[in-house]
């Protein structure tokens, strides 16, 4: 408790009191149904500690958290003190990451135990055991016994729903208590990310009500269980999977910026860039997805250029630009096995091919590009353009588009100069923050030489090279890239 605010330490040792509160009616009062809330006490408990259990294909991904539709089972088959008690141990034996385990495991177990109280009532009020049939007894009903359906539904999902409210609000409350956060941040985007899951828990909790309810009793409902818990675990193990993929984009552009640092924060913002695109051409979500993953990657293959040239101030050598030229085959050959990857390996081989023939490293024209690589193309010149680094000065944004229209039908593909266009249009260019300058300047702790807009004032840009839209091979900067010989100066 030492590590916790003052603040913090008191909102948990209230929610422990309310939740002791909650349960000591149903330890005094002598119709309690302790048989039917051990049973799903067990069973909860279960839940939770096979997470932490050697399995053989592995441990349940820590990602599957809490598997709610015990705990709303019990919120449907017993009073509400019974189900803030049969929710108090899985609770406790929940997942714990962070630190104080202890102090975090109390929490959890008095936090479901509270919400469960809450659903329970909420249930009762909308009259949800007279529909369910049978009393809040927890026994099976009586030959012949059916749910009042679609009745039943009503309160039920009333029921998760405020199991869900409690929740979220007690979270945002320690959230705010323990790490200082102003109130509307504490809780903003909670219940949205989690109302439809609890109530998808809320609706499994009642098949098993049903079911345990029936003639058939506890082996029907488990029946209802497993198959529910199944495919939690597969929808944990995808997004524990979809978290490595993002972990493994995030040292590969970590990686690259360090080696490069004229192009810091360029690969998320040609990412950002190419999913504009992508949304203005009316791509399909998981397609938009493998564009702008195409974007952030396509300059991996830095990662087997020497340094010293990518960092060199002066122009480049015929030799040094033809070593350059080799990073889109360089990347290519890094993400070939990265199954994952997709269509975006043939956007990172081709981002430097021009519709006129003239690219590299194959010299394609027109419809023999990957679409995905027109996308890339465009987006990486425009950032090129816009973007204030050491041997050049950032373009304008109107500026940068009017070259890249000029470009068009030469160097690149004009329907994607069209929807970049378009989409700046309708929203505007805002580039992702990724530098901790940018992040100076936003905080208001902007370094000397910076202006509020972000970028360096014109004094910090005195005695750089003027980057204007001349012709090709003309804007009197160093070729940092071999696709800086384009009209538009182009590539990061």
């Amino acid at each position: 408790m030492r590590e916790l605010p003052p603040g913090a330490r008191g909102y948990i040792l209230c929610a422990v009191l309310a939740a002791l509160a909650c349960i000591a009616p149903a330890l005094t009062d002598s119709g309690t149904p302790w048989e039917a809330a051990a049973l799903l006490a067990v069973l909860y408990l279960g839940c939770e500690l096979v997470k932490i259990c050697p399995l053989p294909a592995g441990r349940v991904p820590e990602g599957i958290g809490s598997f709610f539709p015990v705990v709303l089972a019990a919120v449907f088959l017993l009073p509400p003190a019974a189900a803030a008690l049969v929710a108090l141990p899985g609770g406790f034996a929940g997942t714990v990451v962070q630190r104080p385990a202890r102090v975090r495991r109390v929490w959890h177990g008095a936090q479901q135990s509270i919400a469960a109280w809450v659903a329970g009532r909420t249930f009762g009020l909308l009259h949800g055991p007279a529909a369910l049939g049978g009393g809040r007894s927890g026994g099976s009903g009586p030959p012949g016994w059916v749910a009042d359906f679609p009745y039943v539904l009503l309160p039920a999902t009333a029921a998760a729903v405020a199991f869900c409210l409690v929740l979220t609000a007690l979270d945002g409350g320690i959230l705010a208590a323990a790490e200082r956060r102003p109130a509307a941040t504490a809780w903003r985007g909670q219940l949205t990310g989690s109302l439809a899951p609890h109530c998808v828990h809320g609706l499994a909790g009642l098949m098993m009500a049903v079911m345990w309810r029936s003639p058939y009793g506890l082996p029907a409902a488990l029946l209802v269980l497993l198959p529910m818990y199944i495919s939690c675990w597969v929808f944990a193990q995808y997004h524990r999977e979809h978290a490595a993929h993002q972990a493994t984009i995030r040292a590969l552009v970590q990686a690259v910026d360090i080696k490069d640092r004229y192009t810091r924060g360029h690969s998320e913002r040609v990412g950002q860039a190419s999913a504009m695109i992508a949304r203005e051409l009316g791509m399909a979500e998981d397609r938009m997805e493998v564009v702008r993953i195409a974007g952030i990657l396509h300059d991996v293959g830095k990662l087997g250029v020497p340094t010293r040239l990518l960092r060199k101030d002066g122009p480049l050598t015929p030799e040094e630009r033809r070593i350059i030229e080799l990073h889109p085959e360089y990347g290519h050959e890094m993400v070939r096995g990265i199954g994952f990857l997709g269509e975006a390996r043939s956007a990172i081989l081709h981002h430097h091919e021009r519709v006129d023939g003239s690219g590299y490293p194959y010299g394609l024209t027109g419809e023999q590009i990957p679409v995905l690589a027109r996308v890339v193309a465009v987006a990486d010149a425009f950032d090129a353009m816009t973007s204030t680094r050491s041997y050049s000065r950032a373009r304008p944004v109107p500026t940068a588009l009017a070259e890249l229209e000029r470009c068009a039908g030469a160097q690149f593909d004009p329907a994607m100069v069209r929807a970049l266009t378009g989409a700046i249009g309708r929203h505007g260019w805002h580039p992702v923050v990724t530098s901790d300058e940018d992040l100076q300047v936003i905080s208001g702790s902007a370094p000397a030489g910076v202006a509020d807009t972000g970028r360096p004032s014109p004094s910090a840009l005195a005695g750089l090279p003027a980057q204007g839209p001349g012709p090709a091979g003309e804007t009197g900067r160093p070729l940092r890239d071999a696709g800086d010989a384009g009209g538009a100066g182009a590539g990061g």
